[in-house]
């Protein structure tokens, strides 16, 4: 029987620093809703990590980022078949909040009660083997495991695994990316000296995660993009001051053209940064604005505020003011 398993055990990393390089653009050449996806795929495609390895023996592969990718031998089927012979595993990492915006890839997980909420990432991962250019799948009886450091040598004792879907039942939206639990109840376990252990059966997304706890009360919050923007062509994210490893976005967009966190679940007197984000002629518009959050506050962005900028300062600049 297939099982998901999830420890934390701890390991040194390095903080990497980013500066952000911006330049203005006034240009009212408004994108389409076929762009902005586009911007998102090739930022995607821009972090992926390829590895090619013999499915009978398996592979231990160490990626960019120091994650451990164990496949052991015999675990690829294809439409039922165990599979010989060469194969491409497709990964994907991410860590921090800068590149999380630009893939469109936030840290919004599915609560018990079926409402939306801040998660803290230990890391987002994408995994998908291939042989020939067909899709292979796992074995029901067998797992692959990730090995991922955690931050700082902290290990955070609440993480545990989560698995990305696609759904329309959640926010409304036909392609609303969120987070669902793995096996719920299952928290972290022994800590030990490599790093958080991520045993699941499927491919595709897989976070490592747990949610944002902040006592203070919560409220709902609005902003408003400038002319020509809306959540088609655009969106609004919160950084958390001080939580590097994580993404919120307001995930509604209501009938006065403001985009919403409507779950209620922003605390208030937080201090964060809201990002407004589109595309441009192939680069990216954005702006980036201190915020205190207010009960039932709206966040208003003008077009003077924009400017624009390639992936990398866009993704710096996220990262700068994440810390």
């Amino acid at each position: 029987m297939k099982t998901n398993i999830f420890k934390s055990v701890a390991i040194l990393t390095i903080a990497t620093a980013f500066t952000a390089c911006e330049s203005s653009d006034s240009s009212n050449n408004y994108p389409t809703a076929a762009q902005f996806r586009e911007m998102e795929t090739a930022a995607l495609n821009s972090v992926k990590q390829h590895f090619t390895f013999d499915a009978s023996i398996g592979v231990t592969a160490t990626s960019e980022h120091s994650v451990n990718i164990v496949i052991p031998a015999g675990s690829l089927i294809k439409n039922g078949v165990t599979v010989t012979g060469m194969v491409d595993l497709e990964f994907i990492e991410i860590f921090d909040g800068g590149l999380m915006a630009v893939t469109g890839k936030p840290t919004r997980g599915i609560t018990p009660d079926g409402k939306l909420a801040m998660l803290i990432s230990g890391g987002e991962f994408f995994l998908q083997a291939t042989q020939n250019g067909e899709v292979l799948e796992i074995d029901p009886s067998q797992n692959i495991t990730l090995v991922v450091p955690p931050d700082n040598d902290q290990p955070n004792p609440d993480m545990s695994l989560w698995q990305g879907v696609v759904t329309d039942t959640i926010t409304g939206s036909n392609d609303a990316f969120v987070w669902q639990p793995i096996g719920q109840g299952v928290n972290a376990g022994a800590i030990g000296i490599e790093g958080y252990y991520c045993s699941f059966g499927n491919f595709g997304w897989t976070n490592v995660d747990c949610f944002y706890s902040d006592p203070r009360p919560k409220t709902t919050i609005l902003a408003r993009v400038p002319e020509g923007y809306d959540n088609n062509n655009s969106t609004v994210y919160l950084s958390y001051d001080g939580q590097g490893h994580s993404l919120a976005k307001l995930d509604t967009y209501t009938a006065d053209g403001l985009f919403s966190e409507h779950y209620g679940q922003i605390p208030i007197g937080l201090e964060c940064h809201a990002i407004f984000m589109t595309v441009q002629n192939g680069t990216y518009k954005y702006a980036i604005k201190p915020v205190v959050i207010t009960d039932g506050g709206i966040i208003n962005f003008t077009a003077s505020e924009t400017v624009t900028g390639t992936k990398d300062q866009l993704i710096a600049a996220i990262n700068a003011v994440q810390n």
